[in-house]
């Protein structure tokens, strides 16, 4: 709280000195604004809150609630910066008066223009932030790409798979529209073969619930196939008995049987065309990063693949592709593995040439296409979201990769 109220009392500073050549009334207009706004924003918050303990309030009102605030202290931070930067010249400036052949007083306007520019720099930020949610949370986009391999067996040749990761269907509540419209989309694209990646609950499998009859409308010409994510687990829950965290486990299951999902739990299926076969490969979650759990056993999902020209992996954490050298190194005939998790953070710049997120500095891979020899790893940033209820950069991506010989 300490923290908070300072930041909240420097960057008013940022204010004042903004407002300072305005008139005596618009000054106070401006101080009640600002703190109108943050106090309004926190006493939301505080409400929500306990109204939502005691069953009285929408779970999605408190969860835009915490976002509103979050974007806005975010905003804030960008003006503590620019107000640092002024103040460190200040103390510099200060620093060199006490010399006889130091530079001269300090000019205030260069503190109102650092005021201003930090404003307006932390208007960027929130004004993201906030078309995250309002917009770019079910902001659907489908992505395409070609991958070309010599030992792809000719049947499969221009076979398409489409990957979708990380829906996160609890976060939506009962609102049944978004993944109606997203099963429209997915359905559009008449692919091949539709693959889910793991995370479809945020913690409990009632979540899903609402949202079956969507969920069993996506069509794919062979069986759609669906592995587990760290979050399907039930692992963020306190269970009263490790029975009933078993039984929440084995309801998720028949939630993926319910829809249509062939869940693959440590094994694989066999794709035939014209008398030739590629294999899908599906195992449980394992993470290198971060003290995710280690349920995955690919020599199980391996076993009687041998002789498959042409394999796909379907393995949620991105980090299990090449850590320790779980298939890089021990499994190279796996051709293609297709991951989610990152989400990209849901926040970032997504740009052809160039891609930032702050989920870059805890993982090596983590949204797009990466090679390592003849080996790929795509990672899909995800369908849905969780905790910010909001998408900036990184909007949730359904994926078509076509396969070709060559």
């Amino acid at each position: 709280m300490a923290v908070l109220l300072a930041v909240e009392w420097y960057v008013f500073q940022a204010v004042r000195t903004a407002a300072a050549p305005w008139s005596a009334g618009a000054q106070r207009l401006a101080a009640w604004g600002y703190w109108g706004l943050t106090g309004a924003t926190i006493l939301g918050v505080l409400l929500l809150a306990t109204m939502r303990g005691r069953g009285a309030a929408p779970a999605p009102w408190t969860t835009y609630a915490f976002a509103s605030l979050l974007a806005l202290w975010l905003s804030k931070i960008v003006v503590v910066v620019f107000l640092l930067a002024d103040d460190l010249i200040r103390l510099g400036k200060v620093a060199l008066n006490a010399v006889a052949s130091g530079p001269g007083p300090y000019d205030p306007s260069r503190s109102r223009f650092l005021a201003l520019l930090g404003l307006g720099a932390a208007a960027i930020p929130f004004g993201a932030l906030v078309w995250g949610m309002v917009k770019g949370a079910t902001d659907f986009r489908v992505r395409r790409l070609t991958l070309r391999y010599p030992n792809l067996p000719p049947a499969f040749d221009g076979f398409r798979i489409l990957q979708i990761s990380d829906m996160h269907v609890g976060s939506y509540h009962d609102n049944q529209e978004p993944l109606l419209r997203a099963a429209h989309l997915i359905n559009q694209e008449a692919a091949d073969l539709v693959v889910m990646t793991g995370d479809l609950v945020n913690n409990v499998a009632t979540e899903a619930e609402p949202h079956l009859d969507a969920l069993s409308r996506i069509r794919s010409k062979y069986p759609l196939l669906s592995i587990l994510g760290n979050h399907d687990y039930g692992d963020y829950v306190q269970w009263e008995t490790p029975g009933a965290k078993r039984h929440n486990l084995d309801t998720l299951k028949a939630h993926h049987k319910a829809a249509g999902w062939n869940l693959l739990l440590n094994e694989h299926r066999i794709l035939e065309k014209n008398g030739e076969r590629i294999a899908v490969l599906g195992v449980e979650n394992w993470g290198a990063r971060l003290g995710f759990p280690r349920y995955g056993n690919l020599a199980a999902a391996h076993r009687g693949t041998e002789e498959v020209p042409f394999k796909v992996l379907l393995s949620h954490d991105p980090s299990h592709w090449d850590a320790e050298g779980q298939v890089t190194e021990r499994f190279q005939d796996i051709d293609l593995t297709l991951s989610g998790h990152t989400h990209g953070m849901q926040f970032g710049v997504n740009l052809p040439q160039f891609k930032w997120s702050p989920v870059q500095y805890a993982y090596k891979h983590w949204a797009g296409l990466y090679e390592k020899g003849r080996q790929r790893l795509y990672v899909n940033t995800g369908l849905g979201y969780i905790g910010y209820p909001g998408r900036v950069g990184f909007l949730p991506e359904i994926t078509v990769i076509e396969l070709k010989r060559g």
